[in-house]
């Protein structure tokens, strides 16, 4: 607990602190971007070695909808995360929404693995508490580079990583192997993200100058765009070594390049600019 402490008052700090230096020349403030990029280079290797291959073999192995009811028994486990978080920002109907999609997936759904909710209306998103900080006005802070687990800044380690976890029911659960559940859990989360992203991060890498600055300055701009309630509602969020950017939706559904190939590029955009 100690430690969980100490781990809370330094990123308490970084959030802090991170509007008090330079931003970079995208204008995401990157302060450690040497370390980040060393980082940055060992998760591309690992998933080029490990992760691409995964995906490519469980892509191209299991048919569509295998596939599809994988995704949704995954997106399903989140869900009382996302409720809990939808609460915590005022959004009282779209918790309604992830309740109604919990009980009705959860049962004539087959445990998720189908998704007859969004039959009947009730349309489902992904919320961690990094964003319900950014909904309360918390600035992003410093950007970072995580072993395996990709980009992120200081609010969203602190809210993905310290918080949300206390929102799920399963967390409280105790029983034999819980561990190694749990680590299944991450890696097969990780494949399904990976193998519904080959395509469109394979554009991103062949039309990207600098391949680290082009992803850093994706993730600023999905965050944003998730913080404001934005972004593609059923994207993966990109947590591992070569996950999605979340470009769109079609890029992450159906494998194909990202539509923002066919016209000019965004301006680009500090995490949270718009409320800062």
């Amino acid at each position: 607990m100690a430690t969980v402490r100490k781990l809370k008052t330094i990123l308490i700090l970084a959030v802090l602190l991170g509007g008090c230096g330079s931003a970079t020349h995208d204008g995401v403030y990157d302060p450690l971007e040497p370390v980040n990029r060393e980082i940055f280079d060992f998760n591309h290797s690992l998933d080029k070695h490990a992760a691409l291959p995964a995906a490519s073999y469980y892509k191209h192995a299991l048919p569509d909808t295998a596939r599809t009811g994988v995704h949704n028994f995954m997106s399903n486990l989140s869900l009382p995360v996302s409720m809990a978080n939808d609460l915590l920002q005022g959004e009282v109907t779209y918790a309604g929404y992830a309740i109604c999609r919990l009980g009705v997936n959860s049962t004539i759904g087959i445990l998720g693995f189908m998704d007859p909710a969004s039959d009947i209306g009730c349309v489902g998103r992904d919320e961690d508490f990094g964003q319900t900080l950014g909904v309360w006005g918390v600035p992003g802070g410093p950007y970072f580079v995580l072993p395996l687990m990709g980009s992120t800044t200081a609010r969203d380690i602190g809210g993905k990583l310290l918080i949300d976890h206390y929102f799920n029911p399963l967390s409280y659960v105790q029983y034999s192997g819980k561990y190694y559940v749990g680590l299944g859990q991450s890696a097969i989360k990780a494949v399904d993200q990976r193998s519904r992203a080959v395509s469109a991060l394979h554009e991103v890498e062949r039309n990207s100058i600098d391949y680290y600055a082009a992803m850093r300055r994706l993730y600023a701009l999905r965050r944003n765009a998730a913080v404001d309630n934005d972004a593609p509602e059923d994207a993966p969020a990109p947590d591992a070594p070569g996950e999605s950017p979340n470009l769109t939706t079609a890029s992450t559904q159906s494998d194909k390049p990202a539509t923002a190939d066919t016209g000019p590029a965004p301006a680009p955009l500090a995490p949270d600019a718009s409320r800062q």
